[in-house]
């Protein structure tokens, strides 16, 4: 067997642009007619050039090997270059070419990727969402601790029994910082409004983006604690690994991050400085499916978990939920509300919910197809980045 072709697809995600402003996904095909789908997160390049560099790397490592070569490929295009580092544009170009051939590798077994990766072990992943705007909302529910306490019922009505929230403000290119009092006074708001709407029925998951220094990440988490949130998410800059371990030895709360790391050694670097008991590996971006299982199982050594993160499309999604069944310390898994709009639309048969779970597909490969009449009918001509950062300081 010998991948013969590549095409790929940069697709605009419309309003209301849950998981992105855009996703990028990539086909690949073997000289045998198998073809399987991969999609890279957030590469800090103009969508229609990653595309590219997807084909390049593919042109470079992969066309005409035998797509089972999982360990050669990787450390092939991890070398690229003279480079052997932790490089996040790479690393999510080599996630999408991975997780393609993972979806062939399955189909030509005849076996869910998940069965290929030390069998199932869990039968439903519980799955959370973000509490997400509605249309016609009169005011800002990432802002209103009112509006989200009254959307949590809605959610937990779906069966949902675990919410993500983010009220500490705007993330800058300039952080971390101290945040203010009244970003302070509107978080601890937002958890204990939320603690008593929920009550016991849910968990409640504190998401931020690396907006503060470790000393203004622990004076937010004193705050929290008394709402007793399952997580505080990435409380710090995601380059410092011992500074997130300063917050995780000053709060009763665990600290979740990942989604800006990639690679087995990124990750090892925050276990062995004891910086998070929650992994949020994105596998659009860590070094795809085989890495982020090495990596569970540095986790499951410490014994810490594992919470997959997706803020992209449902590939990367689809990925995740193979992973996740196939991992014994796995926690719980991100989903975009319940898998329905675009996140449907752009796939032939949508990702199963079920009351607040995700079932694992039975199909061989990753268990989802890319629609291409519907991928094609939505380009992105847009030029902003997936995601982006407020460009000037915050005080």
């Amino acid at each position: 067997m010998k991948l013969a072709d590549i095409e790929t697809f940069v697709v605009g995600n419309p309003p209301p642009h849950f998981g992105g402003r855009y996703f990028v996904f990539v086909k690949l095909t073997t000289a045998c007619g198998i073809s399987g789908i991969g999609e890279a997160y957030c590469v800090p390049f103009s969508p229609h050039l990653v595309a590219k560099m997807i084909e390049d790397v593919f042109a470079r490592y992969a066309e005409g090997r035998d797509p089972h070569d999982i360990e050669t490929l990787w450390r092939r295009v991890y070398s690229s270059g003279f480079t052997q580092h932790s490089d996040l544009s790479l690393m999510g170009v080599l996630s999408a070419l991975e997780m393609a051939c993972w979806d062939i590798i399955g189909k030509a077994a005849g076996q869910p990727v998940y069965k290929l990766l030390g069998g199932q072990v869990h039968e439903r992943l519980r799955a959370y969402t973000y509490i997400y705007p509605r249309p016609g909302d009169k005011t800002d529910v990432y802002h209103d601790p009112d509006l989200a306490a009254e959307r949590s019922a809605e959610y937990l009505g779906l069966g949902f029994t675990a919410l993500k929230f983010d009220p500490a403000g705007p993330y800058s290119a300039f952080d971390g910082r101290q945040l203010s009092l009244e970003a302070l006074d509107l978080s601890e708001r937002f958890a204990n409004t939320l603690r008593e709407a929920v009550g016991s029925r849910a968990d409640l998951l504190f998401g931020t983006h690396g907006q503060m220094t470790a000393a203004g990440a622990i004076r937010l988490a004193k705050r929290l604690e008394a709402a007793d949130p399952l997580w505080l998410e990435e409380p710090v800059p995601p380059d410092a690994p011992e500074e997130m371990a300063k917050v995780a030895r000053a709060t009763s709360i665990p600290i979740a991050t990942g989604e800006r790391l990639s690679t087995k050694y990124d990750f090892a670097r925050l276990l062995d400085a004891g910086g998070a008991a929650i992994l949020q590996m994105n596998l659009g971006r860590v070094g795809g499916l085989l890495e982020a299982k090495k990596i569970a199982g540095m986790a499951e050594v410490r014994h810490a978990q594992i919470a997959p993160h997706l803020y992209c499309g449902p590939v990367v999604g689809a990925a995740n939920i193979q992973l996740a069944t196939a991992t014994p310390n796995f926690l719980i898994l991100e989903s975009i509300e319940t898998w329905g709009g675009f996140h449907t639309d752009i796939l032939k048969r949508p990702i199963r919910f079920e009351e607040g779970h995700v079932i694992p597909p039975t199909e061989p490969g990753l268990g989802v197809e890319l629609n291409e009449d519907v991928a094609r009918a939505h380009p992105y001509t847009g030029d902003m980045l997936h995601l982006e950062m407020t460009q000037h300081p915050v005080f």
